[in-house]
């Protein structure tokens, strides 16, 4: 599943190559807010605008649900990659069609074109065999370097793969590198720590990291459901009714790998300026809620993460948005950062903190798939990947 061609074991020279990217930014008042997703780009596509090639790019932007939406415009995005490029970028206001046909017949190498969001087309989500066969027609190549989404089989980035040669560009590459040296082959410990809200997310993921994984450190609101279902009183603390059933099961196959947090932050309520005190995990008061990991746990997962091989870490653990309950997160990415394991971060909030913390160069990789890397170490096929060809 892991071992995919890329565009450096093709030869590109003089082909059109339809290239879908995750350009799925933020845009306010017709400006990209935040251009890291299109920067991480940019080495596939200048390698191939470098090795003789034509692009035709092509990214779907928001949840317009099939319907042309003009803010939801691709637009802006290519304005802006024409700068990071420093060269043209032409954009045609469709993703499939005669405007879109003509606009590619008459590429030369070294040009850009951008079709058109591919969401403003119903067959997009549907995968429709036509419109994905419309999009191969394009091109002579497919080069997938949406990781973001490949766990969606969509027509643009499963489907037109069934229609033309398909390879993945360096960003997907070096996801399906570490993501899956992760998950198939780790340097040990493979220690896993896992935060966020709800277990209900990532009730696979914790199964499966538990089959593969040394030690599984747990945090943020999942712990509480854990707690609870272990017959601890939460107080008001965040927890998953439905899957308490779920929780004693991960509890019972962990043993002794899965560790739930020794002390806990506490608060008299969920905002900014709460009151706190740091306990030892046990009941929590009425009135009271978890809200972070405590000094202790952090110290134990710490020197957990200090001679680990490979570390994966998806999720904050804590409320790392208010000041007071960020020491946890924070923590856990400093011991990250200085471990010398190979460490992946992934999950949008995750990543935040570790950018927040200043350590974003000192990590490994950092995933730019939330969804995709969840399903990645779940250990399910993802579409897009699969539809690849193999090396």
């Amino acid at each position: 599943m892991f071992n995919k061609k890329s565009i450096a074991d093709v030869d590109v020279a003089g082909k059109k190559v339809l290239v879908r990217v995750d350009f799925n930014v933020p845009i306010k008042d017709g400006q990209v807010g935040d251009d890291t997703r299109i920067r991480a780009a940019l080495p596939t596509l200048n390698y191939l605008l470098e090795h003789g090639a034509a692009l035709i790019l092509c990214s779907h932007l928001g949840r317009p649900k099939g319907e042309v939406m003009p803010e939801f415009s691709l637009e802006p995005v290519g304005e802006h990659l024409g700068k990071l490029l420093g060269r043209e970028v032409r954009f045609v206001e469709e993703c499939v069609g005669p405007e879109a046909e003509q606009a590619a017949a008459a590429l030369y190498p070294g040009d850009v074109l951008l079709l058109e969001n591919t969401r403003f087309h119903p067959g997009e989500t549907k995968n429709d065999p036509a419109m994905a066969q419309q999009l191969a027609a394009l091109a002579d190549l497919y080069v997938n370097d949406a990781f973001g989404s490949a766990h969606r089989a969509h027509a643009s980035t499963e489907g037109v793969a069934k229609f033309l040669p398909g390879v993945a560009g360096f960003l997907m590459e070096k996801e399906i590198r570490y993501l899956g040296a992760a998950i198939e082959n780790p340097a040990r410990p493979f220690i896993a720590i896992l935060g966020g809200a709800k277990i209900g997310d990532k009730i696979g993921v914790i199964r499966n990291l538990l089959s593969k994984a040394d030690r599984v450190l747990i945090g943020g609101g999942m712990a509480n459901t854990f707690f609870k279902a272990q017959g601890l009183a939460v107080g008001d603390s965040l927890v998953e009714e439905d899957v308490l059933d779920v929780a004693r099961e991960l509890i019972s196959i962990g043993g002794r790998k899965l560790r739930l947090p020794v002390d806990l932050v506490i608060a008299d309520r969920f905002e900014a300026d709460a009151q706190t005190k740091v306990i030892k995990t046990g009941p929590v008061p009425d009135g009271w809620r978890i809200l972070d990991i405590g000094p202790e746990t952090v110290a134990q997962f710490s020197q957990a993460l200090a001679d680990a091989g490979t570390i994966v870490w998806n999720g904050p653990m804590g409320v790392f948005e208010f000041p007071k309950f960020a020491a946890g997160t924070f923590e856990i990415a400093k011991a990250v950062a200085n471990s010398k394991a190979t460490s992946i971060v992934g999950g949008g909030d995750s990543v935040a903190a570790v950018s927040q913390a200043g350590l974003a160069d000192r990590i490994t990789h950092i995933s730019t798939g939330g969804g995709a890397s969840l399903e990645m170490l779940e250990g399910i096929v993802l579409p897009g990947l699969a539809a690849l060809q193999d090396k």
